[in-house]
């Protein structure tokens, strides 16, 4: 490619000949340097959005070591660090992100999710409570939710939650962990309702179909919702009702689930025999 480029810079008829015998050597270096960033350029998106994780994180070390200045590249390794599921190292990463003069508000709250993600809450509100009210976006106010959530803050959480729905127009994600944060606090109807608004959004979304069968079972609604469903995942939300369903006492309808599921299963659900054979046991 780096030799069309060149290629294309001289041949350009018979005066572009002459031309490219007078172009000094500094405008080609130039012309190969601003190829080589649209490559770079390329490589990093490639990277960080359908390359291997651990390739990634490859990649990133090595370039962010021979250029310890650039920033970027930084963020793509803390980011690929994420994808690679190693978030202590990313947070580590992501402190030096923050504390350099080119750091970010955005920077500051892709912490804050490092830390969440290795389950320390404290420094996550930390950082985020570094973060000026007037700093309002989709993510910070995500992690506020949930952070909220951690602290059993149920009115806050509910208030950041919404905030945050309204914020994107892919909102599933939050409304299924706001779903989930009602199931916790045992407000079953609640959740149902969230969860429910979820699948509107996401109808593929399986986290928020099991969610909403354990929000209904726990109201001792056993039969399945109404939501789009494969033949494999029928019968997993068939199990998931049936534990909901022997959790709750209800013995019989527990077993006749499982047997429901097993039969509805495309294949063998060792799960659901294995749950089936200690109930008749």
């Amino acid at each position: 490619m780096r030799h069309t480029v060149i290629a294309a810079l001289c041949l350009a008829g018979t005066a572009g000949l002459s031309a490219c015998n007078r172009t000094s050597d500094a405008e080609v270096q130039r012309a190969i340097q601003s190829v080589n960033v649209i490559d770079e350029t390329n490589l990093n998106d490639i990277m960080l959005t359908v390359g291997d994780p651990k390739e990634a994180v490859a990649y990133f070390t090595k370039a962010s070591s021979e250029n310890p200045d650039r920033i970027d590249l930084k963020r793509g390794l803390a980011k690929s660090l994420i994808r690679a599921q190693r978030p202590a190292e990313a947070a580590t990463v992501w402190q030096a992100v923050v504390a350099s003069p080119e750091g970010t508000m955005d920077d500051r709250v892709t912490l804050a999710d490092a830390y969440i993600r290795t389950n320390d809450w404290k420094k996550a509100e930390a950082e985020l409570n570094r973060i000026p009210p007037t700093h309002e976006t989709f993510e910070r106010y995500r992690l506020e939710a949930m952070v909220a959530d951690s602290r059993k803050d149920w009115k806050k959480a509910d208030s950041f939650y919404e905030i945050a729905a309204g914020m994107t127009t892919q909102p599933s994600g939050v409304y299924n962990n706001w779903g989930f944060s009602k199931l916790s606090r045992q407000d079953y109807a609640g959740a149902e309702l969230l969860f429910v608004r979820a699948l509107t959004y996401d109808d593929t979304l399986f986290t928020a179909k099991n969610n909403l069968v354990m929000a209904r079972g726990a109201q001792r609604k056993y039969d399945l919702p109404v939501v789009p469903m494969t033949q494999t995942e029928k019968a997993e939300l068939l199990y998931t009702l049936a534990l909901t369903a022997l959790k709750k006492g209800d013995t019989a309808v527990g077993k006749a689930l499982l047997q429901d599921a097993i039969s509805t299963h495309p294949q063998h659900f060792e799960a659901a025999v294995r749950s089936l054979a200690a109930l008749e046991a």
